[in-house]
Formats: C-alpha cells, structure tokens, sequence
C-alpha cells in the first residue's frame, strides 16, 4: 500500500482519536501530522506482524501519550471544553459534549473509547493499549457505563 493511499484512509480516523484525546483541535492536527511523518519514516520497516491500521493507531496513541506527558511537565490551563466551537465540520451538540465527556476520562480509557468509536475490534484495541481482550471488553463496558450516566445526567438521552 502506498503512503498516500494509507494517509487518506487512514488520516480521518487518527485525528478524531487525537481529538478525543487530546480534546485540543489544533494539537490533535499536530499529533496527526507527527503520526504520519512516522509511518512515512517507517514504512519499509513495518514487517506486516499486524494489521496496518494497528501499528498506525500504536503509533498516534504513543503520540498521544507522550504528548500529555509533556503537557503535565509544563503549567498550563485546563484544556477547552468548549469544543463545539473548534470543530470545523460537525458542530452537534452532542459530539461536543460526548468530546467534553471523554476528556474528563482517565487516559487509559479516553485512548479505548476512541478506538471504539473507529469500529476498531476489541482484540485490535488490547493490542494496541496492551491489555487483555477480556480486560479490554470490561472497561469498554464500564467507559460506556460512564458516558451513558454522563449523557443522562444532561438530559442528552431522550
């Protein structure tokens, strides 16, 4: 598969992960941009020992991570949850809000929800955080427990 074929397929998918978490527009544009240039880098040396939408997911969530671990270092305010007003081509309220739902979740559990919410299988997301495929379908029931009562307690589920 050629870059630009991967890049167009796959790109979509690696910002709204980025997105959901990082909850910050222009640093998951960043993030996106920096896991590609990876995969550019690297691309002769994937050995096809895994899907390729896997190791490109590995790669923006070690993005992801060492991005937050770079933020905490550094004093800064909290992140924006105004995020309605950043996002360019869906402004639902209720993409928003389950944005802003899902920056409030642990890091562990903001990387599975995204992954989720890119029909990813959920032996690909434990290969992916390094978690059992049984760990992994407990806390996504568990996240999705949490989003729900969340929604539920804004009246975003009628």
């Amino acid at each position: 598969m050629e870059f630009e074929e991967i890049y167009l397929k796959y790109s979509p998918q690696i910002f709204r992960v980025c997105m959901g978490y990082i909850n910050d527009y222009e640093a998951a544009k960043d993030l996106t941009q920096e896991t590609f240039i990876s995969v550019w880098k690297n691309l002769d040396s994937f050995k096809n020992q895994s899907k390729i939408s896997t190791w490109i997911f590995r790669i923006a969530t070690n993005n992801c991570l060492r991005a937050i671990e770079k933020s905490k270092r550094v004093t800064t305010e909290e992140l924006p949850l105004n995020l309605a007003d950043k996002l360019e081509e869906n402004n639902d309220e209720k993409l928003a809000f389950l944005y802003n739902c899902i920056a409030e979740l642990e890091e562990t559990e903001r990387i599975i929800i995204s992954l989720v919410l890119e029909d990813l299988s959920r032996d690909e997301i434990a290969s992916i955080v390094g978690l059992s495929s049984v760990n992994t379908r407990v806390k996504i029931h568990r996240i999705k427990d949490k989003l729900a009562q969340k929604f539920k307690q804004h009246g975003q589920f009628e």
